[in-house]
């Protein structure tokens, strides 16, 4: 055992990871504070989430989960703030604190974001054959995906983070969102959603990251345009 395992043994933070998954919120957080951890790769291929051991962990057989002081959790959002709470306050906003309701709301935006990011990848990617997908929910879910982007693009207007005192974990569950809708969105018309996602991907923390991500499993192209029509 090296001396990084013993050290990610000791912080109890295990964590199970797919490339390009949610889990990167957690890779991430635990690259931008860096707590010691160990990552257990998994894949969509194959049966490995499927696996009665997995699901024992995560129920709905997705990532991330962890585990942390022999507990095991599986939710993000949960996860981050767990983790804020015991180990990186700095990146959380406590009980009390100015910013403390601002720091839940945009924490859990995310998943506003992330529901939009899962039916476009499940049209886009997920089902295989053109007569499965529907271009029609593939252009609604892409403007409802710039709707819930513009509120960011506001949040951000006047200030680099989403909170006024600074970066936390609530730019980490945005910044994974803001960075895969690029994949469908384009930040053309909006410069400071643009230069807000150049600031997330130019932290050192993200670029650990994405480095320790893995090879792409889910999104290969730069960019998934929706059919004008109809397939036939």
């Amino acid at each position: 055992m090296t001396a990084d395992d013993r050290s990610a043994e000791d912080s109890g933070i295990r964590l199970w990871h797919v490339p390009q998954a949610r889990s990167f919120r957690i890779l991430w957080f635990l690259h931008e504070t860096g707590l010691p951890h160990r990552v257990e790769r998994l894949s969509f291929a194959g049966k490995a989430l499927r696996d009665p051991a997995f699901l024992a962990i995560s129920p709905a057989g997705r990532v991330p989960a962890v585990q942390i002081d022999g507990a095991t959790m599986f939710e993000s959002g949960a996860i981050l703030e767990y983790l804020c709470e015991t180990r990186a306050p700095h990146m959380g906003r406590a009980p009390g604190h100015p910013e403390r309701r601002a720091w839940l709301e945009w924490l859990h935006y995310a998943e506003t974001i992330g529901q939009h990011l899962a039916q476009l990848t499940q049209q886009h990617i997920v089902l295989r054959e053109d007569w499965m997908r529907s271009p029609t929910v593939m252009r609604l879910e892409a403007m409802r995906l710039a709707r819930a982007l513009d509120g960011v693009a506001r949040a951000v207007g006047g200030q680099d983070w989403t909170l006024a005192s600074g970066f936390s974990a609530a730019d980490v569950a945005l910044g994974y969102g803001v960075h895969l809708a690029r994949r469908f969105v384009r930040f053309d018309d909006s410069p400071g959603l643009a230069a807000y996602h150049a600031r997330l991907t130019a932290r050192p923390g993200f670029q650990a990251a994405l480095a320790a991500d893995g090879a792409p499993e889910i999104y290969t192209r730069d960019f998934y345009e929706a059919p004008d029509d109809q397939p036939r």
